[in-house]
């Protein structure tokens, strides 16, 4: 019996990931680090999952601004990290660089009612393609021509082959964002492709979208099945494929369960809530479907873990284990767990943050398989939102990052054939 597609090429990976013992199959990266060094490529200081793994980039790849350093009050923005994976071990980077002034004469704004005030700071954005292993990253060129950006938009990177697995002949990274108000709004697409080397725009983009709501990325973009997947942790996913001349956009709502009620008239707070939604929910890619696990806030703490159904349009619930009772086996400790990330080659495996230990846990079997202490990091509020899994395939580190030219002249009669030539369009609500 022939198996479906997602499982075949899930299989395949881990048979091709078996032969790589000397290194981990996968890596849960907490940070890019922005490092004094004279090297052309990045560092990964590599550990096995539920450890941690940091990236350490070169400052002077990213051409950093003048800075104060003699000046102790001076402020500014000198940093960034991992915003996205692209499925088969390519990271996308982007680092923020703001100037550096004298706090005595930055500029501060009042911030809305609610929020602290912040410095007024606009920094230059660079973003990079790096494959973690080889050390090997190529800079993108700006958008529009511009360091500057106004808003804050959630990037992709995605991924395809000629080949049904090895290293991939192209990339395109993508940016999704919302132009209109109202009944007026739609999405407007910006895509990088590395066969071209340039930005490209699209606008009105029809919207899946039930209205009045309208969805708020507030996660890491996904890749899979052949598309980008932009997440709200408090509805569902808009999913797109960025390789197609007019990318048709689809929406994949939460289980049922998990969906917020749409928020009632007033000043928007939406925002706001994702430092504490990102600690309980997330979105992943294991064992080649698309999975979404949440956490209760209280006791017994339970873990749910819920996979997509092969037509796309649904949820089957697949583990759901009370955390105390881990706890209680495994010694009890203080304070809420938190999801850290789905484990991408092992659906039955999921990394929990518990008071500053990392836990691997086997929902088949309700035990700790692994932990390890977590040290340094950020706020707890905000640490599971920096860490990303990254599979680590056994041709990645002598592999190089795509590039204009390096395609195949056969390149526009390649077909990528995935789960998305199969999944079924969910029906879009009526409006109102």
């Amino acid at each position: 019996m022939q198996l479906p597609l997602h499982r075949a090429i899930s299989a395949r990976l881990r048979r091709g990931l078996s032969a790589a013992a000397s290194c981990p199959q996968w890596a849960i990266i907490e940070e890019a680090a922005l490092v004094k060094s004279t090297s052309p490529r990045a560092s990964l200081q590599l550990a096995n999952p539920p450890c941690f793994s940091s990236l350490l980039v070169p400052a002077h790849r990213i051409d950093p601004l003048p800075r104060l350093d003699a000046d102790p009050s001076s402020v500014g923005i000198f940093g960034g990290g991992v915003r996205a994976t692209s499925g088969d071990g390519l990271l996308l980077l982007q680092f923020a660089d703001g100037p550096a002034t004298p706090a005595v004469v930055a500029r501060v704004r009042a911030a809305p009612k609610g929020e602290k005030v912040r410095l007024d700071i606009d920094p230059d954005i660079t973003r990079l393609v790096c494959n973690p292993l080889s050390g090997e990253m190529v800079r993108l060129p700006d958008i529009d021509g511009t360091k500057k950006v106004h808003t804050w938009h959630a990037h992709g990177i995605l991924t395809r082959s000629a080949r049904w697995h090895g290293p991939p002949d192209r990339y395109a990274v993508v940016e999704l964002s919302v132009d209109g108000e109202g009944d007026k709004r739609s999405f407007v697409m910006r895509r990088f492709f590395s066969q071209t080397g340039e930005w490209d725009k699209l606008v009105g983009l029809p919207s899946p979208l039930p209205r009045p709501r309208w969805i708020d990325i507030d996660h890491e973009v996904l890749a899979f099945a052949g598309r980008l997947w932009w997440v709200d942790l408090t509805w569902g996913a808009v999913s797109a494929d960025p390789f197609s001349d007019r990318p048709e956009l689809r929406f994949v709502e939460l289980p049922r369960a998990s969906v917020w009620p749409l928020p009632g008239p007033g000043p928007a707070t939406r925002t706001s809530k994702f430092p504490v939604q990102g600690r309980y929910r997330r979105m992943g890619v294991s064992e080649g479907r698309l999975r979404y696990a949440e956490v209760s806030q209280k006791e017994p703490f339970l873990l749910s873990s819920y996979a997509l159904d092969e037509d796309g349009d649904g949820w089957t619930l697949e583990h759901q284990v009370p955390l105390s009772r881990i706890w209680a086996d495994a010694g009890k400790q203080e304070g809420t767990p938190r999801i850290g990330v789905i484990d991408p080659l092992n659906s039955r495996s999921m990394c929990v943050l518990m008071g500053n230990h990392s836990l691997a846990i086997d929902m088949d079997t309700s035990k700790v398989v692994g932990c390890s202490m977590i040290t340094g990091g950020g706020p707890e509020a905000f640490l599971t939102a920096f860490l990303k899994p990254c599979v680590l395939p056994p041709w990645l580190e002598s592999s190089r990052i795509p590039s204009s030219g390096t395609l195949s002249r056969n390149k526009d009669n390649v077909k990528s054939k995935s789960l998305s030539d199969i999944l079924v369009r969910v029906d879009r609500v009526k409006k109102n």
